[in-house]
């Protein structure tokens, strides 16, 4: 290089004065020379808004949904926020491509959430230009993919479904190559049509619920656009909106509906309780398209909107609706339904010491996703609001299901989200419905009747997973008298499989085998229970009665302020329905991997069903692991720890016998 480079101030269009250094024509060709296929890494963090293009874009959407456009080259700019070392290898590999176990997950995590706390505050300023701006930095960074791509392979429900292509990724290679072709795509981007799948609806087994699986390209794809999407909204999502948000969850939305209902006296006793007609078939795409507004992936949601379902072999075109079961679809919706307490008449509170609060005079309304209830004053007031929302509902081409929605006071009670609240005596108790008690006995006796001719090892691994996250789901209410009645129909069930599978004993002999003391540290001899593994069955009742802590106001845990309070948060949560030495190494490890220090389970997304509880306890275990571990300055103190399972594969070293030697990064 001959000479020094000259220094010059540049001014970006976000506002931040940074140094940049002018470099001559032949360097910064190096520089901007892809290796093995992947930009160099000082394009992949470029934090800067893309403003070095060519006019004349053409008519099509590349991968990040943005038009194509021919960028001039630009000089690598200096070390900033998103461009560290710790971060290199996550937005894009210098030399190669990186293997799926080799991926430093917390960098890429750190990377993204640092992406969606700057897009969260420049919304909340109303800075429209630099959210865009950070919007599109979202779309083209590797590590969104990288994180999209392990949310939708590993992480959701549905990971082993296929779309219209057939097609899955269950293994790291082909999660690699997945991650590649959607970061290195240059095609022009085409939505494919979704594959329509039905599934019994919940509370009613003759009802079946539409779905629509996308292809998994598409599906990483969506959950790139949702993590540039919802930081964006929820700077501006009201605050008693709880479904299908990061951080929220059904128990914010009951422990909203408590605030407002308990006490002797409460000042709303009237609650319209009601339900949307199959919202998310029903949408109006126009309108959804309309709140976007500017949004970079516009185009892309629109082809997705607009892709069609495949249902037995048929091609069907979709004119409304978001197919239920895109990892975009319950982002749309909560956009689509953004307003409705406005629409309701719902104020708030101005002043700084009460901000947040409702008006004496204002009804309150509590959402969760298309359900909902509008807490009221008098009865006139609570047909009034019905009237306003029908209207309003009307614009967005939804409606209210008659056949749910009704007007009834707190003597009378009602069902929401699976717990039923009313006042009894002058006290509001809120306790699992009678619908969902049905359901679960329902299912517990399925379940034991296909089990007949299997060991008792069958039955406990089909009935711990269903028991406790039933009662993880229900322990915040009065489910007292609940979990007893279900633990002695359990106890009813497993008596007569075990007489029905041993015909020629006595009765005195099947207690005997199957029965006993089997928990220690509770003195009950009618425990269910394997007598070779010592294995028992666990009880409803064993479940901690446990209040759960309502999100205060409108906060997110995409705001960079409120850091503190969600970490406070997530230390003071209920524990997770786990076995008790697992919960003994989680708590003395504060919940962080012993190798990367990160989370072990996932923080800001709680689940929101029986079915979801029972999920991601058998998900954490295979996500976690129990290992030998000793620390770095003595090694002949060995002690068990819990790690991720890719950290294990990334830095471990199995020695065959099932117990790793690891080195401990944490206390």
């Amino acid at each position: 290089m001959a000479g020094k480079p000259t220094v010059r101030k540049a001014q970006l269009p976000g506002g931040n004065r940074m140094t940049e250094k002018r470099m001559p024509v032949a360097e910064r060709q190096r520089e901007t020379r892809s290796v093995d296929g992947w930009p160099s890494a000082s394009l992949l963090l470029d934090n800067r808004p893309d403003t070095g293009l060519v006019p004349g874009p053409e008519r099509v959407l590349t991968r990040s949904g943005e038009p194509v456009r021919r960028k001039m080259t630009e000089a690598p700019e200096p070390k900033d926020k998103l461009d560290t070392a710790a971060s290199a290898a996550a937005n894009g590999p210098e030399g190669g491509n990186l293997a799926w176990h080799a991926i430093d997950w917390r960098a890429s995590e750190a990377s993204v959430r640092r992406l969606r706390h700057r897009i969260f505050t420049a919304s909340q300023a109303g800075d429209l230009k630099r959210v865009r701006n950070l919007q599109k930095l979202m779309l083209r960074s590797r590590a969104n993919t990288l994180l999209s791509v392990r949310r939708v392979t590993e992480r959701n429900a549905g990971r082993k479904t296929a779309g219209v292509d057939g097609e899955v990724a269950l293994t790291p290679k082909a999660k690699m190559r997945l991650a590649e072709r959607v970061q290195r795509g240059t095609e022009p981007f085409k939505a494919q049509p979704v594959k329509r799948v039905y599934i019994p609806k919940q509370g009613n087994s003759g009802k079946r619920r539409p779905l629509g699986i996308p292809v998994i390209a598409d599906r990483v794809h969506q959950a790139r656009v949702v993590n540039a999407l919802e930081p964006e909204w929820e700077a501006r999502f009201e605050p008693r909106s709880y479904g299908f948000r990061p951080g929220r969850g059904c128990h914010d939305a009951i422990e909203a509906i408590y605030k407002t209902a308990h006490g002797k006296c409460p000042k709303r006793q009237w609650v319209l309780d009601a339900d949307l007609a199959a919202a998310f078939d029903h949408i109006a795409h126009d309108h959804i398209l309309a709140m976007l507004g500017t949004f970079p992936a516009r185009g892309m949601v629109e082809q997705w909107l607009r892709a069609g379902v495949v249902e037995n072999g048929r091609f069907a075109p979709t004119e409304e609706g978001t197919p239920q079961g895109g990892v975009v679809s319950p982002v749309l919706l909560n956009v689509a339904l953004h307003g409705m307490e406005k629409a309701a008449g719902v104020r708030y509170k101005t002043v700084d010491k009460y901000t947040g609060l409702t008006r004496r005079d204002s009804p309150v309304l509590v959402r969760y996703a298309d359900d909902f209830v509008a807490l009221c004053h008098t009865r006139d007031e609570a047909f009034e609001i019905k009237a306003r929302l029908v209207s309003w509902l009307a614009s967005r081409g939804l409606a209210l299901n008659e056949a749910k929605t009704r007007v009834v006071t707190l003597d009378q009670g009602f069902d929401f989200l699976g717990f039923n609240v009313r006042r009894y005596r002058g006290k509001l108790l809120i306790k699992p419905s009678k619908a969902a008690i049905g359901r679960v006995r329902e299912r517990l006796r399925t379940e034991m009747r296909s089990l007949r001719g299997a060991n008792a090892a069958a039955v406990l691994i089909r009935f711990n997973p269903i028991i406790r996250g039933w009662a993880a789901y229900y322990r915040g209410a009065v489910s007292s008298e609940a979990f007893s009645s279900l633990d002695h129909y359990m106890w009813k069930l497993t008596y007569k499989w075990a007489c029905f599978r041993h015909p020629d004993k006595s009765r005195r002999w099947v207690v005997t085998q199957y029965f006993g003391m089997f928990n220690r540290s509770r003195r009950d001899r009618w425990v269910f229970g394997d007598r070779q593994s010592g294995v028992y069955l666990h009880r409803f009742a064993w479940t901690r009665i446990t209040r759960h802590q309502m999100v205060k106001g409108a906060a997110s845990p995409d705001d960079p302020s409120l850091t503190e309070y969600w970490t406070r948060r997530r230390r003071k949560a209920p524990p997770p329905p786990m076995a008790s030495a697992t919960l003994r190494l989680l708590g003395a490890q504060g919940g962080r991997c012993a190798l990367c220090g990160d989370w072990l389970l996932p923080a800001d997304d709680p689940p929101q069903t029986p079915r979801e509880w029972e999920l991601r306890r058998a998900l954490s275990g295979k996500m976690t692991m129990t290992v030998t571990m000793r620390r770095t300055d003595t090694s002949d103190n060995p002690k068990p720890r819990l790690v991720h399972a890719h950290c294990h594969r990334r830095f471990g070293a199995d020695d065959g016998s099932g117990t790793a030697l690891l080195d401990a990064c944490g206390p």
